[in-house]
Order: C-alpha cells, then structure tokens, then sequence
C-alpha cells in the first residue's frame, strides 16, 4: 500500500486516492488492516478530509506547501546548547529534517564530536557556527515538490 495508496513518514501515514469514494475505499482498506495486525490509531491525532494540515513542519494545502511560521519562530529563538542532553536533543531534532539540509553530516560534525565518549562539553566556535548555520537552514523554506 505505501506509495500507492499512502505515505509514510515514521510514525505518521496519509492516505490518498483521485476521488473522494477512492480515498474512502483506500481508507477502509488501510484501517482493515490496522485492526488485523492489532495496530493501534490515537484517534486524537486522527484526522479526515483536511483542507490544510501540518506535515514535517509544513504548511500543506491546495495553495502549496510553505514552512509552518510556529516553528520557524521556535527554532529562531533556540539559545546554543550548555549540555550533552541539549546537544543530543538539537541533533535529534535537526536530523528530521537532515534530507532537506545539503551537507548535513558535515555541519553538524562538530555538535556531533560533543557527544562522542570522554570528550568535554566545550562550544567552541566551530560548534557555534555549526549550530547557526543549521538553525539557518532549518527556517529557510526549501523547495518541496508536492506528490502528483
């Protein structure tokens, strides 16, 4: 069923169809199995025919996909982190969106060298320039090509 009649992304899936009785009969299919394999929906997270939702930190609707504003303020205001916990914690974070960032692994190498084993939790300046430039990076729309 994945790219064909759903997208999944982690933990989340979308179902899709060229018509509204074609979504239904993909959604029914996708729920039946669900309960087959005794997968569990938080239905509070559950939702059905948006006209606009947030995905990965976008804006998606029939007029495009553009950066959701809330978290570009959020990640515009993060201070550099003063602990191996906030380090692991932006790293993680960041790395969710690791396949929009060119270069990921290579800017972030010196956050990363924070984490390694017997290695003091000193934010040098290439760690600083780090982290900018992938908060830079985080908040600067990159261009996403919708599904057909």
């Amino acid at each position: 069923m994945v790219e064909d009649i759903m997208e999944v992304f982690m933990d989340d899936f979308s179902v899709v169809g060229d018509s509204f009785e074609d979504c239904l009969h993909n959604l029914r299919r996708v729920l039946k199995m669900c309960v087959e394999t005794n997968l569990v929906l938080n239905w509070v997270k559950c939702h059905f025919k948006l006209q606009e939702g947030i995905v990965l930190g976008h804006r998606v609707s029939s007029k495009g996909i553009v950066v959701d504003h809330a978290k570009v303020k959020v990640i515009e205001k993060l201070s550099p982190p003063t602990s191996v916990k906030e380090v692991r914690s932006f790293l993680g974070h960041a790395g969710l969106y690791r396949r929009f960032i060119k270069d990921f692994s290579k800017i972030a190498n010196p956050l990363c060298k924070l984490l390694e084993k017997d290695h003091s939790l000193v934010f040098s300046d290439d760690c600083t320039l780090a982290f900018e430039e992938i908060k830079r990076r985080l908040v600067t729309a990159p261009i996403i090509i919708a599904p057909n």
